[in-house]
């Protein structure tokens, strides 16, 4: 008698965990990532689609203008081999737009992480889940910013 009732347990089990494939998508299809760069924030949301990323609510092309920050933002597909098959939602604050477009990319990266585990290597490889933790240094008191010094006068 006890045998039955873990056989039930086990398979009542067995449906709660196969209920849901991946619990990091949403259901929207979607997944997050946070990306940050020096004094940047992205919010980022990554779907299934046909490659449209959309930076606080412009297309990332009128947003980003400059070709080497649209470059940036691709790198993630590019290593993935995995162009034009996903839809980018970000939202961005702080920082330049330099700054802006490496929380972008990181934040995709690590959205598309979550969404399918075997991305995990090759996205580690290319460098793309490492947050970049350089900063711009503090002024210091005395100096003209944080390591130039005021010109020197003799006299």
């Amino acid at each position: 008698m006890a045998r039955t009732t873990t056989t039930k347990k086990a398979s009542l089990e067995d449906v709660t965990t196969s209920k849901s494939t991946n619990e990091n998508i949403d259901a929207k299809g979607r997944t997050y990532g946070t990306g940050r760069r020096k004094d940047a924030v992205a919010r980022v949301w990554v779907k299934r689609g046909k490659g449209k990323v959309t930076v606080n609510g412009k297309e990332f092309a009128e947003y980003f203008a400059r070709p080497v920050l649209r470059m940036i933002i691709n790198q993630p597909f590019s290593a993935l081999g995995e162009q034009d098959k996903f839809d980018v939602v970000a939202t961005v604050t702080g920082g330049g737009l330099s700054g802006q477009a490496g929380a972008v990319r990181l934040g995709i990266s690590r959205a598309l992480d979550l969404y399918n585990p075997d991305f995990h290597k090759a996205l580690r490889q290319g460098g793309f889940l490492t947050r970049d933790s350089r900063v711009v240094e503090r002024k210091k008191y005395g100096r003209a910013k944080a390591r130039r010094s005021f010109q020197f006068s003799k006299r």
